[in-house]
């Protein structure tokens, strides 16, 4: 069986000059994640559970972004629509494994946060190494028990010969529409997953978050608070652009054909940001507002040009 992804409707004319944008900010991505992977790992000053954090966001930012770009531009530039269905559900279990993987790491590095402020005495003997690698190796396996359903959820429907999926990627329930079977199981499901488990990953951020706030403020001297709170302020910068899109996402692939009139394809390509802003603008965020990785790449560009 095979599908056919369109891209995005009704804008079948202007997928050329959607397709700058898309490339830039894939190339953006993967360069911009690379680099701060590179950073991470060859300057022992990052070698700490925050940046080792980071490293693991970095490289699910580049495999969600490698994930979908080029199947996308190949989509705008080649028209080349047709997937069959085995790969279809590949990319879209591997879609869904990097999100929600990557929500498990973005509450790992909350509780890191929380560690390091509420409890700065003990945050070496808490987050060790070991417990580092633990804690990354959770995310993935959990990722992977919750994700993997999604892929007998859709084997176990019957199809009747509808194959056009109105998006430019391979989604759960852009897949289960196509059945003539009920997908009342499907449409449960992805809610579950949406509200239960990644929805328990925001409530334990927020819980972690209120903590550090309690803890801030009752610290007396105005600069030591402002020192601390900026220590979070891009952690919150890259969790409010990796769950709003990421949400508005799924509202449209559960609700869109009902609550969302079709002429606004707009909201169709907002529904695709999730795969590629928050990838181009993590490293960004970090670079600039973490002094640390600020301070290894001035160290790192001068050895750079002398070694020019």
């Amino acid at each position: 069986m095979w599908y056919v992804l369109i891209g995005i409707p009704g804008l079948e004319d202007s997928h050329t000059w959607l397709s700058i944008p898309i490339c830039s900010m894939y190339v953006s991505a993967v360069v911009g994640n690379v680099f701060l992977i590179f950073m991470i790992v060859t300057e022992r000053s990052l070698h700490e559970p925050m940046y080792i954090f980071l490293s693991m966001l970095a490289s699910a930012d580049v495999l969600l972004s490698t994930a979908t770009a080029p199947k996308m531009l190949a989509i705008f530039w080649f028209q080349s629509m047709d997937i069959s269905f085995g790969c279809c559900v590949s990319r879209m279990f591997f879609i869904h494994f990097i999100f929600v993987a990557e929500s498990a790491i973005l509450l790992a590095m909350a509780f890191d946060r929380y560690v390091a402020i509420c409890h700065p005495l003990r945050y070496t003997n808490i987050l060790t190494s070991s417990v580092t690698r633990e804690m990354g190796l959770v995310a993935v396996v959990r990722s992977f028990i919750i994700c993997l359903p999604f892929v007998f959820l859709v084997y176990r429907l019957r199809y009747c010969g509808r194959n056009i999926i109105p998006h430019s990627y391979c989604e759960h329930m852009g897949i289960a529409r196509l059945a003539c079977d009920n997908i009342r199981g499907n449409i449960v499901y992805g809610l579950t997953v949406a509200l239960l488990y990644t929805g328990l990953d925001i409530v334990f951020i927020i819980m972690s978050y209120s903590m550090i706030l309690c803890t801030v403020f009752r610290i007396p001297s105005w600069a030591a608070r402002l020192k601390a709170l900026n220590t979070c302020a891009s952690h919150i910068c890259v969790i409010l652009m990796f769950y709003a899109p990421a949400f508005f996402s799924f509202f449209v692939h559960h609700f869109g054909e009902k609550a969302i009139p079709h002429h606004v394809h707009i909201l169709t390509v907002l529904a695709n940001g999730y795969l590629f802003f928050p990838p181009v603008v993590n490293p960004i965020v970090y670079s600039m507002k973490t002094k640390e990785i600020r301070n290894s790449i001035a160290r790192t560009l001068p050895r750079k040009r002398r070694g020019v």
